[in-house]
């Protein structure tokens, strides 16, 4: 009798984990404000042709601010380019790869003069590459192509661009895109890396604030997006709290609240959008 029982329980339990899954197949309807909140601000957001920089920088663009999205995949990028283009004007994109140093002072002046006059006042540290390799089996080569694109490149790029912004005189913002991995032990290259940003977040934020220059940081779980995941149509993920992963157009929500004037006193904060992976649970990932 109780083998019975709980046969039948094993499937309930699994009739309704497939109905959830087939009901999350389609992604779910992300409310995105449009308006005026960064109008007549300029922003460069790195890898920002797809994921969650694609989605930042198109909520920016309705919300009045020009932008200019960075990869390193030029084919990609024009075809990320070409795609806003078709909706929104003040929209520019430059080849760049955020672990070449070198190049940056360059990339700048570039900018500059393809803007014509405006002047950038939002950076978005959202370029990175994903390693899943875990300590004890964990090369140089990888560990050194995370940390140098990860946390280096932010560290440098942000040193550039607050830099031009003290020069120019702008009080803007520098958004740095972290990870919930960084609440988590560093067991990979990349996990190491977003620990790095969260500290480099809040020491960037003591050293820029007196020239006004506003630091913060999302950390998001895990995104909907081509790198972590592929699919972007099957979104359910059943060992989340909120049984899905989260959407780009989420973070780009929250990235646009802390680059405008609302939250202009939100300072060297980290905000975990994490849908409670890592804030309500200890569930450990590979990632």
């Amino acid at each position: 009798m109780g083998t019975k029982i709980d046969t039948i329980n094993f499937l309930k339990k699994i009739k309704k984990n497939t109905s959830n899954a087939f009901k999350r197949k389609i992604p779910v309807s992300i409310p995105v404000y449009k308006g005026d909140l960064l109008k007549n601000r300029t922003a460069l957001i790195t890898g920002g042709s797809s994921g969650i920089g694609y989605a930042i920088g198109k909520a920016f663009l309705d919300n009045g601010a020009t932008i200019i999205i960075t990869g390193r995949n030029k084919e990609k990028l024009d075809k990320s380019l070409k795609k806003l283009k078709e909706e929104y004007k003040n929209v520019y994109s430059i080849d760049l790869d955020i672990s070449d140093i070198d190049s940056m002072d360059d990339k700048i002046k570039e900018i500059d003069k393809m803007l014509n006059g405006k002047k950038i006042d939002i950076l978005v540290n959202n370029a990175g590459v994903f390693s899943s390799s875990s300590f004890g089996n964990i090369k140089e080569e990888e560990f050194d192509k995370v940390i140098d694109a990860n946390l280096k490149g932010t560290c440098f790029l942000s040193q550039k661009v607050s830099n031009y912004m003290k020069k120019n005189k702008i009080k803007g913002n520098i958004l740095n895109i972290a990870s919930s991995s960084s609440l988590r032990p560093a067991t990979t290259p990349y996990s190491v890396s977003k620990w790095g940003i969260r500290g480099l977040t809040i020491g960037m934020a003591k050293k820029l604030i007196d020239d006004g220059i506003v630091v913060n940081g999302i950390a998001p779980g895990p995104t909907a997006t081509e790198m972590l995941k592929g699919d972007s149509n099957n979104i359910t993920k059943s060992q989340y709290p909120l049984d899905r992963y989260i959407m780009p157009e989420e973070i780009a929500n929250l990235a646009v609240f802390l680059t405008s004037d609302m939250g202009r006193m939100i300072v060297g904060d980290i905000i975990y959008m994490t849908g409670g992976l890592g804030t309500i649970t200890v569930d450990d990932l590979s990632y």
